[in-house]
């Protein structure tokens, strides 16, 4: 099972290569940066006191002069090339955590978007894995870091043993330090995210359904309703930004606290004649350099505090169980079609006895909308039956892997959005290449949809196709599942907002369009009901009747209700 930990030791070990080749390079700048101030004493002491370095010439001045600016050429190139490694350690592993993500949320299997919303999920894959990802910049930097650290020990060692004692021993407990001071950005963190996720979620809800929303007059609920969710939000925020202040304020006060206490050791070193003047500026000058890789260890602490919740969340959807087992077996070649359900139970639907023939078109009018959107799960594998079996030309659907399944039965839910894209792309999105989309058109009429429009089946569709009214995303709709061909198409009301007439002619057409293959209709629509081969009505009992639609309409009051109302 994926946890947080797991995330991240994956995440670094992946781009391993990238981040040993940045941390190296950048180790190389911090090491050149640690020997500038150590350079320059070098050069003051010789210009001062040239017999200091036994030397005394011009030459000797001219030379160290010479390497410093080597040491400068030096760290300057190391510094360009890792941090371009180290920006695109970064790049990549944000690419390759949203890609593993939506690898998940797209797994035929399902179970990863429940209890989340859309707008939730995709917080996630954008916001989460960026915290996580920026540790690839932190850990190069950090770990340089730390080799300017020793370096500068090292140097002051060399220059004054108490100094570089001074270092050695107070960067461990210096260290502790800051990351018990990162811990309550780390506990105020995770709250900041969920409460931005929940926002995104929300927000995402409302926008999706603000043409529903402006029709039953329920804007200043949906607005309240973000405001609240929006407020909490801020509100977490707003304290994990004032604990990530405190962390950087008392990070720098610890840093210069430090500092200060080597500025003053070197000062009275100085003094007592123990260090020569450049000594001195080297002391000091290791002291103010120390303060970059000091901080870099403190942000390195809080870019930690940051990913570990963002890790957690996407190990929790990386880990969410799928919804169905993911099945070997594969559908007969050819499907032929036949589906045969026996004691059939998930939610409203109880001990469902139905045969459907191949190549029949069959209708579906339930009582309960929810014994539909039940019966349509299971045959889309998006659920499992409680109880009971379903088999598609003699082969459990339960044995057959997810994905190939759907290549044999495509279930075309009501709602079924469009994506961005052209018109001609929506339809022919689940079509195989070279398929002709004049006959799937025109059976739909959505051919007279892109008649309307300026460009035709070359005009854009905004996303979701909110450019499109209702009526047109639902011929749109049907058309990108006829274009298909599935095996077995399952319909769920295809026509509801359609006129009486375009209905009619849609009715006709998917039935010869449909000849030979088998398709269920679940629709109350008389018009599509009239085209069935045979209709079935659903209750809490299962089948409550079975005939053809002149048959049920003469013989059940029932249905008549159900259908003509």
């Amino acid at each position: 099972m994926a946890t947080g930990s797991a995330v991240l030791r994956e995440s670094i070990i992946t781009r391993r290569r990238d981040l040993t080749v940045a941390t190296v390079l950048l180790m190389l700048h911090q090491a050149g940066e640690a020997m500038v101030p150590v350079l320059v004493g070098v050069v003051i002491d010789q210009a001062i006191d040239p017999a200091t370095l036994g030397g005394g010439s011009v030459a000797d001045l001219v030379l160290w002069l010479a390497v410093l600016g080597l040491d400068f050429l030096l760290l300057s190139n190391c510094f360009r090339l890792g941090s371009r490694r180290t920006w695109l350690s970064e790049a990549r592993a944000d690419q390759q955590l949203r890609l593993k993500i939506g690898e998940r949320v797209l797994d035929p299997r399902g179970g990863a978007e429940a209890g989340r919303m859309p707008g939730a999920l995709v917080n996630v894959a954008v916001g989460d894995a960026k915290r996580v990802a920026e540790l690839h910049l932190a850990l190069p930097f950090g770990l340089a870091g730390m080799a300017a650290i020793v370096v500068a020990a090292i140097a002051l060692l060399r220059i004054s043993v108490p100094l570089g004692l001074l270092i050695l021993l107070g960067m461990p407990p210096l260290l502790w330090l800051l990351r018990q001071l990162g811990k309550p950005m780390q506990r105020r963190s995770g709250p900041e995210q969920e409460r931005a996720a929940q926002a995104a979620g929300v927000a995402a809800d409302l926008v999706e359904g603000v043409r529903v929303l402006k029709g039953i007059g329920a804007e200043r609920a949906a607005v309240r309703r973000y405001e609240r969710t929006s407020r909490d939000a801020l509100h977490a925020t707003l304290r994990a930004a004032r604990a990530q202040g405190w962390n950087e304020g008392a990070t720098l006060a610890a840093n210069g606290l430090f500092l200060a206490l080597i500025a003053l050791v070197g000062g009275r070193l100085a003094a007592q004649g123990s260090i020569s003047v450049g000594e001195l500026v080297s002391a000091v000058g290791l002291a103010q350099f120390l303060l970059g890789p000091l901080s870099v260890l403190g942000r390195m602490s809080g870019s930690y505090a940051q990913a570990r919740p963002s890790a957690d969340r996407i190990a929790e959807i990386l880990a969410a169980p799928p919804s169905v087992p993911r099945g070997t077996g594969e559908p007969a070649d050819p499907v032929r079609g036949e589906l045969r359900l026996r004691g059939v139970r998930h939610g409203p639907l109880r001990g469902l006895d139905l045969d459907v023939p191949a190549g029949q078109l069959l209708g579906i009018a339930a009582t309960d909308p929810g014994a539909v959107s039940a019966l349509l799960a299971c045959l889309n594998r998006e659920a499992d039956p409680e109880d009971g079996s379903i088999k598609l030309d003699g082969r459990p659907l339960a044995e057959l892997d997810p994905a190939r399944l759907r290549g044999a039965i495509l279930v075309a839910a009501h709602d079924a959005a469009l994506f961005a894209g052209t018109l001609a792309e929506n339809v022919a999105a689940s079509a195989t290449a070279g398929t002709d989309l004049a006959p799937v058109l025109g059976a739909s009429r959505a051919d007279e949809v892109a008649e309307t429009l300026a460009d035709g089946l070359d005009t854009p569709v905004s996303e979701q196709g909110r450019s499109l009214s209702g009526g047109q995303r639902q011929r749109v709709a049907l058309a990108r599942a006829l274009a298909a061909e599935a095996p077995v198409l399952v319909l769920h009301d295809p026509t509801t907002a359609l006129d009486t007439v375009t209905e009619a002619h849609v009715a006709g057409a998917l039935r010869e369009l449909r000849a030979g293959r088998t398709t269920l209709v679940a629709t109350t629509s008389p018009a599509l009901l009239a085209a069935c081969d045979r209709v079935v009505t659903l209750g809490e009992a299962g089948v409550v009747a079975a005939g053809s639609h002149a048959e049920l309409l003469r013989d059940r009051a029932d249905y008549r209700e159900l259908v003509l109302a």
